[in-house]
């Protein structure tokens, strides 16, 4: 039999490429149980594989080759077949698995390489959100996103809706805790234990999970110290200063907190607010002990606060160390100010000098401004300069540089008339030092320092004297200080000396909005507004934010009677200025002008709520109300304005008028009185008493008022005639002496008044003799001798400079007056007159109480 050889079947082309190495099969690695085992294992170790027999699998399964005969192997993971020959095998592996391209799809599977007609994938699991860890991560994240929302609302300066924010992060914080007690995981560890890692043992599954703890722990104490300190700065930013004191606190307290002195910092500050200021320097020592020596900036600010706390205490000694110790250490601007204000306090003149020589030698670390001009044609690096010219380092660059140059001017201001004996002397001094320091450019501003310092100390001369030194300057300087002396003559109206000025700043820098304004005002005097409009122009284009020019160009429009032009002016003046009196009293005083009164009213009460004691205003909405017709209105805020002004003679007058005319006369005569005392020669207030006093039957007050006036005029008329009628209603006996006084008067008057017309008529007759050119002899002599006659009549009525004074302007009375006297009276009747009709029955203040 062993030569008897079996017909085979004829070889398949296709066979054998479904046929592969088992080790590349990765569809049965969930059934390798081998592989299982290693992969539970810890480092990937595998047990000693146990064959069952040679050519065998880990889990049994033999290994058969194409042709099915079982391929002998060390393990699962021994080295794959190659293409080389094995034995038995009808032709080499082309690959670990076919593209799905088998003998198999001519019996009815179909093609699919992707695996598609499987379905789709079933869907993700659903996170289970009722298990207590994911209820502790939703607190958690809400925890942390309310304390976010905290800080962006006081980023913003919403300091209120901060505080709001910030205690329901710690109604959070709290139901989380509780949430963490009620699961009883372990995460919940009391929070005063330290999460050292030394307790930990190495090698052991105990690793694992004390390493997890200290995070957790970790995690758990860095949330619950967030919103303990953003909870103190909000309560802070609040000034509720103990619910701040308290939560800080309960920080510092906590052992596990390892910047407790950054913390003393703040709550050292609120104690500071609090002008507590012995706890205070006490917590910034406490912070100083507590802060290392590495943290050197942070050190000079706290020793720089117990500075400031020590001259709040008036203790300059003590201040003087700590500054002097900084000066030392890392000098700065701030510090060396406050250095000479404290050495100028205790009076000590060499250290301020020297402390002067300090503050101008401080170091700013401010790069050179020519690296801002582009020094090359290069359109790259030209862009670059221009991108970082206007950036926020640049600006915080000029800001410091403002600030230092502010401390320098007001140090200088404050000690040159301390360090030597002169106010002069000492500012020389100054300038002398400032131009051998990097402030070179800071001398001549110095200079016009000085100039304005005489100016507050009305020295006027010595003001212009230091300010024309300046004329031969360069342009900057010279500009600005020809600005301020056109300033001061145009304030003692030397307007052609203030247009010279004016000019010359203009010429040095035509830029200058003040200089072009000062050449506003002195045209705008000269009442050549269209011209003075056209200077302030001017000025709004250099400088669009120039108040001074707006509120000019708005007076000019007004004087030109272009009110609605100038109403824009003060509306876009209004909306820079909000809370400026005068520009809404501008505004109120054009819709006057323009005939709307109720905008008017409007604006001037928001000028009230601005200025709500200015007299003049009160009685120009009083006045507004009067024409109005709202009485009541008008009589509050005339009050209102004789309250804080009782001189103004128009609302005297105003509210006297008002009681009279509302039938209160008694009330109206303490007016009239004050009227009296700031105007006692005007007889007209003095006879509205006396009336007042008749009105309200007072008759023998009225009586002797009437006789002051008589005693102190005795030429008006008025008051006699109220005194013949007085004296005879109540039957006195100098009735007759005061009826020869007033005829005596009248007569004289009209003797006056026949004069004057006189006069006219011949000096109009003499016009028309003179244009005509005639001479009429015979009407000369007769016009002189009347002349004459008049000149001798005259001769008797007082002279100008006697004690008289009209009780108000009246028309002339051109009619005839005969020579011969008054005519004859007629004959009194027996009748009786009613006893009803009262001569004194006026009620209104009119002609009645000054009588023809």
């Amino acid at each position: 039999m062993e030569n008897v050889h079996l017909a085979v079947e004829e070889e398949d082309l296709y066979s054998g490429y479904n046929d592969y190495n088992p080790t590349f099969d990765s569809e049965e690695l969930e059934n390798d149980v081998g592989f299982q085992q290693a992969v539970r294992t810890s480092h990937g170790r595998r047990p000693p594989m146990t064959a069952k027999f040679p050519g065998t699998a880990i889990g049994g399964r033999p290994l058969v080759s194409s042709f099915g005969s079982r391929i002998p192997m060390a393990s699962s993971m021994g080295r794959p077949m190659t293409g080389a020959v094995q034995d038995g095998a009808a032709r080499p592996m082309t690959a670990v698995r076919a593209a799905g391209y088998s003998s198999s799809l001519m019996r009815g599977s179909t093609f699919d390489p992707l695996g598609q007609s499987k379905g789709p994938a079933p869907p993700l699991e659903a996170k289970n959100e009722d298990t207590a860890e994911e209820k502790i991560k939703i607190l958690e994240k809400k925890v942390n996103d309310l304390i976010e929302e905290s800080c962006m609302a006081q980023s913003i300066g919403a300091f209120q809706l901060a505080l709001e924010k910030a205690k329901e992060a710690g109604r959070k914080e709290r139901a989380l805790i509780r949430q963490r007690e009620a699961s009883g995981n372990t995460e919940h560890i009391n929070l005063d234990l330290t999460y050292s890692g030394e307790v930990i043992k190495q090698g052991s599954n105990m690793t694992t999970v004390a390493a997890s703890i200290s995070t957790q722990l970790h995690r758990q104490y860095e949330q619950r110290k967030a919103v303990l300190l953003n909870l103190a700065n909000q309560y802070a930013n609040n000034e509720m200063y103990p619910e701040a004191l308290n939560s800080y606190h309960v920080i510092v307290k906590n052992k596990m907190f390892t910047n407790a002195g950054r913390l003393k910092v703040n709550m050292a500050n609120i104690y500071f607010e609090q002008k507590n200021y012995p706890k205070a320097i006490k917590f910034y020592r406490m912070a100083l002990d507590q802060i290392s020596n590495t943290h050197k900036e942070l050190r000079i600010k706290i020793m720089q606060n117990i500075g400031v706390v020590f001259v709040r205490l008036g203790q300059y000694s003590d201040a003087i160390t700590s500054f002097e110790h900084i000066m030392t250490e890392s000098p700065n601007i701030k510090t060396g100010f406050n250095l000479i204000l404290c050495y100028y306090a205790v009076g000590d003149r060499e250290r301020m000098k020297k402390a002067f020589q300090k503050l101008i030698s401080v170091p700013l670390g401010i790069d050179d401004e020519d690296k801002y001009i582009p020094a090359s044609d290069d359109p790259s690096s030209n862009m670059v300069i221009e991108a970082i010219k206007n950036d926020k380092l640049h600006q915080m660059e000029r800001d410091l540089k403002v600030l230092a140059e502010k401390y320098i001017m007001t140090a200088a201001k404050l000690i040159a008339p301390a360090i030597e004996t002169s106010f002069a002397s000492g500012f020389d001094w100054c300038v002398d030092m400032v131009k051998c320091s990097q402030y070179v450019e800071l001398a001549n501003d110095l200079e016009i320092n000085k100039a304005i310092t005489y100016l507050r100390q009305k020295d006027f001369n010595q003001a212009v004297e230091t300010l024309k030194t300046f004329e031969k300057k360069d342009s900057r300087v010279k500009s600005a200080a020809a600005t301020n002396l056109s300033f001061l003559y145009f304030l003692e109206k030397d307007y052609d000396q203030a247009d010279r000025y004016a000019d010359l700043a203009m010429n040095a820098d035509r830029y200058n909005p003040a200089a072009l304004i000062n050449k506003g005002n002195t045209v705008f005097v000269k009442k050549d507004y269209e011209k003075a409009a056209e200077f302030y122009k001017e000025a709004l284009r250099n400088d669009s934010s120039c108040t001074e020019a707006l509120f000019n160009l708005g007076l000019s429009y007004e004087r030109l009677n272009r009110l609605e032009e100038g109403l824009d002016c003060f509306l876009k003046l209004h909306s820079i200025l909000r809370s400026s009196a005068e520009v809404m009293y501008q505004l109120a005083h054009l819709y006057e002008q323009l005939g709307d009164p109720q905008q008017a009213i409007e604006w001037l009460m928001q000028v009230i709520s601005a200025t709500p004691t200015d007299p003049h205003v009160l009685a120009k909405l009083g006045k507004l109300h009067d024409d109005e017709g709202d009485k009541s209105q008008a009589f509050q805020y005339y009050s209102e304005s004789f309250r804080y002004f009782p001189s103004n003679i128009d609302v005297i007058e105003w509210l006297g008028a008002y009681y009279i005319e509302t039938q209160f006369c008694e009330k109206a005569i303490q007016y009239f009185e004050r009227a009296t005392l700031i105007q006692p020669n005007y007889v007209k207030w003095q006879l509205i008493v006396a009336s007042c006093y008749r009105r309200s039957g007072n008759y023998q007050k009225a009586l002797e008022t009437y006789k002051e006036i008589h005693r102190r005029f005795p030429e008006n008329v008025e008051c006699l005639r109220f005194l013949v009628r007085l004296s005879t209603d109540m039957g006195l006996k100098e009735v007759q002496e005061y009826a020869t006084k007033l005829k005596k008067v009248e007569k004289m008057k009209e003797l006056r008044e026949q004069r004057v017309k006189s006069g006219r008529e011949n000096s109009a007759r003499g016009r028309r003799e003179g244009s005509t050119g005639s001479a009429d002899s015979g009407r000369s002599s007769s016009s002189s001798s009347k002349g004459e006659r008049l000149s001798a009549k005259m001769r008797s009525l007082p002279g100008s400079n006697e004690p008289y004074e009209a009780s108000s302007p009246k028309e002339l009375d051109a009619s005839y007056v005969d020579p011969l006297g008054p005519q004859m009276d007629r004959p009194k009747t027996g009748a009786k007159k009613p006893a009803d009709d009262d001569d004194f029955a006026d009620e209104d203040l009119g002609d009645e109480l000054l009588p023809e």
